[in-house]
This record gives C-alpha cells, structure tokens and sequence, in this order.
C-alpha cells in the first residue's frame, strides 16, 4: 500500500521530463487497485493534467496549494474513466472516491452499478432506525453529530453595503474585503464589520429586532449556542480578511469578550503547507474542554482534515459550488466521543458533540446550496421537494428574518432558493451542457436507431454539421481510446503522437457542435412555455396532450420526434425539471411582483415529467 499526492508521483524531472528516479518502481508496478481520493477536487481541472504529462509550474512543484479553494472547485472538470487511461500507472481497478460526487453523478460518469453510496442522511438515518428498534442498547451511529444549518438575514444597515450583483444579494465577498498583509491589514468597510461583531455577540440590536420586539438569536449571544462556538472555524474570502479579522478581534473595544478565544490563523504562507497547518489548530485546542478557539482560514483545513473539537462553521465568503461549500461544512461534523472513560467499561461511550451548526450569512445563497446538495445525493430522483425534504429532515434549516428564527421546509427552501433568480440565470440553465447528453453510449445508441438519425437531421442546423457526424465522432474517439493505450504500453511513434493530439481535437471539437445543436433546441423550449397556461401540468403531459402542434411550430419536431430522443437519454430529464421548476418559480415571482395572479387556485406546480405542491407559504421573503 502507498500513499502519494499527484504532484510527487506524477511529476517528471525539470528538464528531461523524465520521471522522477525514486518514483520508477511505483510506475513498473502492476498495482490491485488505484484510489483517486477527493475525486471532487482539483486533480482533474487541466492545471493538474499537466502534472501528468511533466509541465509542473514552481508552485506546483513547491506543493503550493491555491488559497482560494473555490478557484480549484467553480471550474472542475472529470475526467471519465476511460480519459484515466494516460495515467502512467498501471492497475486492474480504479476507485473514486468523493464526500461530494455531484458532477460526477450528474454528468453520468458512472452507471448505477458502479456507483455505491453512503452520504450523511444514511447515516443519520441509520442512527434513528437503530435508536428507534433497539432502546437502551449502544448505537453505534451516535457519535455521529446531526448537523443544523442557521441562515441570518444581515441588518439592513449592513445589508446596504454590499449588496447588489445579479440576484440582488448580500455580497460576503465584499463585506468581508480587505486590504493589507499581516499587522497592516484592514476591512474596506471596518466600521460595519465592527458593527457585525456587535450583532453576532447580541451587543447592537438592529432595527427589525426593536420593530419585532423579539430578541435574535445570533450566535454567540445565544446561552443554547455558546458550547459549540468553543472551537469554530470562521471561512473568509481571502488571506488578508483572516489577516484582518485577526488584528480587529486584539483591538482593545474587542477584547471583553473575543478575547476569551484564541485566534489561530491557518491562511498565508506563515500558516504552512498542506497538514503543516494542522499542528497550531491543536495546538491551541489542547484537550479542547477548558480552552476556546477561533480558527480562521480562506481555504486551508477545509476538505480531507478532521479537527474533532470544531462544532460550528461561520460561512462568511460567497460559494457557489454545493462541493466546496458542503466540504467546509462538514468539518464541523466530525464525530467527537470518549470511549471507556472511567476505564470500567469497555461499551460506554460519552458523547461530546451529539450536534454541530452550520452559521450563514447570506440565506438565498445558503439554501441553494441545500438543494443543490440535496439533488446532488438523489440524482435519479425527479422530484426535488422529494430529494430535499429527505435531507432536511436530517439537516434542520432554520432562517432568521425580519425579527423571527423560523424553520423552513423543503418546499420553502426551493422557493427561496430559485424564486430569487434571473433571467440571465434562468437562460443560463437552458443553455447548460448539462442538459443534453452527448456521451459515446448516448450518440451509439442514436446512431443504432435510424428513427432517431432522422430526427437529429430535422434539428435546424444539424446538416451544417456534415454527413455522418455522429458516426466520425464515435469512429475518433475509439481511434484515440486505441492510442492512448499504446502510449500506456509505450508503443507510441512520434507519428502516431501527433495523430493523437489531431484525432483528440477533431471528435471533441465535433462533439462540442453537436452539443450546440442540441442546447439550441432545448432553448426553445421556454419560448413553448411562454406561449401555453396549463401551469399545473407537467410539461411533458403539455407538450404530449394538449398542445402538440404549438409545441411543433415552436421547436420544429413533432411530439413523437422529441420523446424519442428524451427515451434515448438525449435529454437530461432531471436537469430539465430543474429548469422548468426555475422558470415557474421566476414567472410567478414576477407575476405576483406586478400584482397580477393568473391562478389564483393553484395547487402545484408543473415540471417537466413531475409535479410538485406549492410551498404553503410561497412569499415566504428570506
């Protein structure tokens, strides 16, 4: 067994490009089986490929990691398991392993019996099964903390600094700016950050908390919460915010009450390289029962590292992928018990941190996250009020707005969630690679059908695309599977070398075309949904029953043409609920902004093969 990161085992001598002498015998080894461990993370984005293939920069070289670790994660490419075919380590079986496999699950990488899973809402779920069937015994799972996601609304007084962008929202990223490095560095907007302290501490009442009469129940100003902020993590936007939030929690009107914890800075070169980082975190936790600690990092400690004593996560930057986001998160989740500790009982188990808190402040954003999580762990499931209400109930959500702390529904979170979107967001989701399907098994199977060839062709543009493209793009891309293995096995030419390279960019340049022709078809199809009012219907019933010639005239193929390439998996039927759920929710959002409620009976919501009941408080404003 041998544990190495890509940077050494696959990094080539500077210069002659040649491996590096030490790691020969890991490359002449015929190994069981290779892990890909944190298969989410930044191994596959290109600047890692080219590790691979021995074009290391210095810091890659140096092991130097970006700061910003959702830099590595907005852009992340997988690579399919046949693209791992350049590794130059050969191996019978591949493992890829990941706590948050979105993208791999939803671009369909890996078929279903490939796939095998057990995600946070297993285990919370097997610990309440047993709890529930076997009272009084041990559980097994009961170390294993339930976590609870709080989202805040900013006073209005700060909510006006930094908000704005496409959706209007609070913007983490510019409250918590910063300029300056190490004692000089200071918040663009100080004196609202100062205020923020105040808020969280329960020193500054804002203005809706003295119009609602209630007292917020801000984080560390709540006696319930105190206990799990003794070790927390605070996630800022970069290295001179930690380096800020340092020198402002030491100043001298802070240090009543900050002062009781001790601030450890795991951002910037002084905090060190990869576990380096991880010494002065425990360092200062100690046994972490009489001490306190803030650990402020902008990306360090934040995937693959278990710091027990951390029971809460303050999010105070903007994220928008579900993988980096829930990779923080659950570094507050880790388990943190006592085994026999009196020593007389070996089946005795105390349990330190039975719960965990997720601290947000920026709730739109947050409970996007949610259900992109939560569609994230169901990727075969349709229904998306199903796929979060399940989660949910293992990861309470609760939103405080408007003087009130409430708890929010699945219904609600998906709400609040896309009602907020716009136009530009919603075009986006139309036009997303993710909704087509433009695999080699997906293009075979047209290709097997001459029904379905028929109808591609009758797709507007598609024969600009050539004759037998599909057959070209199949035929390059078993041409280059074939040469990648003889550059496995060593038995590339030089010749054969460039042929590769022209192969590789010819079927993918054709394949991004075909993929083109198909988003373009699919973007016509909100242009359908203007144009039809049966809102309560899916739309496939829509488009299948009651408006089939609509539906032609719009999109140029008959209702028979597009279920057959929806039943080839052409069409990516969960992203396409996705979408016609957003569109639904961002008309009625703006329907009811001017005033106007076309149905005012409605019961739910059409999809596109699945319908959903309304929230029981759609206007629910968060």
């Amino acid at each position: 067994v041998y544990f190495g990161s890509f940077q050494d085992l696959l990094g080539r001598e500077a210069g002659t490009g040649a491996i590096k002498p030490k790691n020969e015998w890991i490359h002449t080894t015929d190994w069981d089986l290779v892990v890909f461990d944190e298969y989410h993370f930044g191994a596959w984005r290109d600047t890692a490929k080219e590790l691979f293939e021995g074009e290391t920069d210095a810091s890659a070289a140096k092991g130097e990691y970006s700061a910003d670790l959702e830099q590595v994660n907005e852009d992340l490419e997988v690579l399919s398991e046949a693209e791992t075919e350049f590794l130059p380590i050969t191996t019978r079986a591949y493992l890829y392993l990941s706590g948050t496999p979105f993208k791999a699950l939803a671009t369909g990488e890996f078929i279903e019996e490939q796939i095998f899973n057990w995600t946070y809402t297993d285990e919370q779920r097997a610990k309440a099964e047993f709890a529930k069937a076997h009272p009084g015994e041990r559980n097994p799972y009961a170390a294993l903390p339930e976590m609870r996601l709080l989202t805040y609304q900013m006073p209005q007084e700060l909510l006006a600094i930094a908000s704005g962008g496409e959706f209007n929202e609070f913007d983490l990223n510019a409250f918590f700016a910063a300029t300056g490095t190490e004692a000089d560095a200071t918040f663009t907007h100080k004196d609202d950050v100062q205020k923020w302290l105040q808020v969280i501490r329960g020193e500054h009442a804002p203005e809706e908390a003295l119009k609602s009469g209630s007292r917020p129940p801000w984080p560390y100003a709540q006696a319930q919460l105190l206990p799990w902020l003794n070790h927390a993590l605070w996630f800022l936007p970069s290295v001179a915010a930690c380096e800020a939030m340092r020198n402002l929690l030491a100043e001298p009107q802070n240090r009543s009450f900050w002062g009781d914890y001790n601030v450890v800075m795991a951002a910037g070169p002084t905090a060190g390289l990869g576990l380096a980082a991880v010494g002065p975190v425990r360092a200062a936790i100690g046994e972490g029962y009489k001490t306190k600690t803030i650990t402020l990092s902008c990306g360090k400690l934040t995937t693959g590292v278990t710091i027990k004593e951390w029971s809460s996560i303050l999010m105070l930057r903007n994220l928008k992928s579900p993988e980096t986001y829930f990779q923080a998160a659950f570094r507050a989740q880790s388990p943190w018990s006592i085994k026999n500790p009196d020593g007389d009982d070996p089946n005795r188990e105390d349990i330190v941190k039975p719960v965990c808190f997720v601290f947000d402040f920026a709730p739109t954003r947050a409970l996007r996250q949610v259900w992109q999580y939560g569609a994230g762990l169901s990727p075969g499931e349709s229904n998306l009020e199903k796929a979060v209400a399940d989660l949910v109930s293992f990861l309470p959500v609760l939103a405080y707005a408007d003087g009130k702390m409430v708890a929010v529904n699945a219904g609600e979170i998906l709400d609040i969630a896309m009602a907020g979107t716009s136009g530009t967001l919603l075009a986006r989701k139309w036009e997303s690679a993710l909704l087509v399907n433009v695999d080699d098994a997906t293009l075979r199977k047209v290709l097997a059908d001459p029904e379905a060839m028929k109808v591609v062709e009758r797709i507007e543009g598609w024969r600009a695309l050539g004759d037998n493209v599909i057959e070209t793009i199949i035929a390059r891309s078993d041409a280059v599977k074939d040469l990648k293995k003889k550059a496995r096995d060593g038995e590339l030419s030089q010749k054969e070398k460039k042929q590769l390279t022209e192969e590789e960019k010819e079927y993918k340049s054709l394949r991004k075309k075909v993929q083109e022709k198909l988003i373009k078809f699919a973007t016509r199809i909100p242009a359908f949904m203007y144009l039809t009012d049966f809102r309560e219907n899916t739309l496939k019933d829509v488009i299948t029953r009651i408006e089939p010639d609509l539906f032609q005239t719009v999109t140029g193929l008959t209702v028979a043409d597009f279920q057959l390439l929806v039943d080839l998996k052409v069409f990516n039927t969960e992203r396409m609920n996705e979408a016609v759920f957003a569109f639904r929710r961002y008309e009625n959002a703006s329907l009811r902004y001017t005033g106007i409620d076309s149905h005012p009976d409605q019961e739910q919501v059409g999809g596109y093969d699945t319908a959903k009941a309304l929230a029981t408080d759609p206007g629910l404003a968060i």
